[in-house]
């Protein structure tokens, strides 16, 4: 394991994910990339009149503080080949699985809020996505 990605969106789960994959990238003394899907994205922001720059602003300095703390938490353990990144997209999973591939990361952490039942159907679990579709192994985080 040399290249580990980490989604991240600010949720408890996303930070226990977070302090697990920092413990694990220490071990297998891999490179470390956090990554944060935006939604919605600029097209679907072009298109409206709720969003403004205000709130892009906003939203932007909220995700950049998100994943500044994982970048501090992992360098605080010793890890110094740890990177941050955004991508935008309407299915968060698709984008996670995409860039895993394209930057050849061999595992993938994230977290679950454990959802069930209906919700689980309705709503769909990123997680799950995840775990069907990517190219790696992945290890999802409760």
């Amino acid at each position: 394991m040399k290249r580990i990605l980490c989604a991240t969106d600010g949720s408890h789960s996303a930070d226990k994910a977070v302090e697990f994959a920092i413990e694990l990238a220490v071990l297998m003394n891999a490179e470390l990339t956090f990554i944060h899907v935006i939604r919605p994205t600029e097209d679907d922001v072009s298109k409206t009149y709720f969003w403004d720059s205000n709130m892009l602003r906003a939203a932007d300095d909220q995700i950049q503080k998100e994943l500044r703390h994982a970048f501090d938490k992992a360098f605080q353990r010793g890890l110094v080949r740890v990177n941050c990144t955004t991508v935008q997209g309407h299915n968060t999973a698709a984008e996670i699985i995409n860039f895993a591939d394209v930057h050849h990361h061999d595992h993938v952490i994230t977290g679950s809020v454990g959802r069930s039942g209906l919700s689980k159907v309705l709503l769909g679990s990123i997680a799950e996505q995840i775990i069907s579709k990517a190219h790696c192994p992945v290890t999802v985080v409760r």
